[in-house]
Formats: structure tokens, sequence, C-alpha cells
């Protein structure tokens, strides 16, 4: 399933606290809000950041043809772009402008990448998006992956408004998001995509209060 912080901090409301590279991100994590819990996942799968170890799942990623076809990822894949990929994750942690994640299992396998591709701090506005694992998919792991972003950017980010762009031909990612309690504002027309590539989008959106 593919849909298309100053630094990323998580916000306790009595502390800031900084994640460590690779660190897992779960309800069992002691980078959690002490005001308000991250809520408990329904699988053992948990987020951490995005790191050196995850590259070679990530290659894997940009080889996929479903990857390719759904997301911003440029046609051909140019030499070196998992490494500038990871390279500005990394720079948007410290300047709060990204933030990514690799999801893994309980046995430590990678099962696909929880992104936040934009973050407006002074907005307090926040995309988000998702991939799994071609091997992973059609168990139901990109509903958890989005509900654990989507937690992480209203409790820890304090988000007053999340967006997803989906590809409207991504029909299995716009059920995710309607499962997950996101709405459908309607979709873009012929927006770029990448390269010379245009196309039409489906805006999803969710705000604080949205049910679940």
């Amino acid at each position: 399933m593919i849909a298309s912080c100053r630094s990323v901090w998580y916000r306790s409301g009595f502390e800031t606290i900084p994640p460590q590279t690779g660190e897992p991100l779960t309800s069992h994590s002691r980078i959690i809000l002490k005001r308000t819990p991250s809520p408990p996942s329904t699988r053992d799968v948990r987020l951490e950041r995005l790191a050196p170890a995850h590259l070679a799942a990530i290659g894997e990623l940009l080889a996929d043809a479903d990857v390719l076809r759904f997301t911003r990822v440029p046609e051909p894949v140019p030499p070196g772009f998992a490494e500038s990929w990871l390279a500005r994750y990394a720079a948007g942690q410290s300047d709060g402008s990204c933030a990514g994640f690799a999801a893994v299992d309980a046995e430590g396998r990678f099962v696909g990448l929880a992104l936040a591709p934009t973050i407006d701090e002074t907005a307090r506005e926040v995309e988000l998006g998702y991939i799994v694992a071609p091997a992973m998919r059609g168990r139901g792991l990109a509903g958890e992956l989005l509900r654990l972003l989507t937690a992480w950017a209203l409790d820890e980010l304090g988000a007053e408004r999340i967006v997803l762009i989906i590809n409207v031909e991504n029909v299995a990612s716009s059920r995710v998001a309607a499962r997950c309690g996101y709405t459908r504002e309607g979709v873009m027309r012929s927006i770029h995509m990448k390269g010379d590539r245009r196309g039409d989008a489906e805006l999803w959106s969710r705000v604080p209060g949205d049910p679940p």
C-alpha cells in the first residue's frame, strides 16, 4: 500500500525530548506524551527513525513498480537516490521540515516506510505518506502505519491539519485513508507529480476532533 520537526522533537507538555536516530516510536517507547500517550498498536509493529541501516530495504522499495507508479520517486531512479533521500530526512529531523520512519515488525523485519514529507511548523500542518513493502501487502499494515503516523502528528507535533495526497488510481490507498478517519476534500487536477508528469490526485485531510 502506498500513499504518496525547528527540530522534530517530541512534545511532552512538560519538556522537549529529542528523539535518537533509529529509536523506535511505539506506545511503549520512553519518548511519548506525558499528557496524551500514543495509542497502542493492534500489531507488533514499531516506527523508528530512518537510518543508514535501512538503505538496502529502501533500495528494494525503489525498484517496485507500484512505488514508481503512485509516488513522487523520480523515474528512472537516479543513482544514489536512496542515499540522498535518507539525507533529506536526516536534515529534516534537524530543521523541522520533514520526518521519516522505517516500520519494523516484532522480529525486526522491515515492513515499510511511514513519512511526513512536509511539515509546516508555523502553520502546524503536516503531509503524511506510507509505503508497505511488497511482500507485506494485503495484511492491513497500511492502515496501521497511517494510524501510528496520525497519532504522532496530532499528539506529538500538535498538528492542526494533516493531509494525504493520493493518486486517483490508487483506490486501495483511498480506502485506507477513509478507514483511518480522513475526509476526502476533492480532486486536485493536473498537479505536478515528478519530472514532466502531471496527473490527478485526491486530497484527504484530518483535523483534531475528527472521529477516528
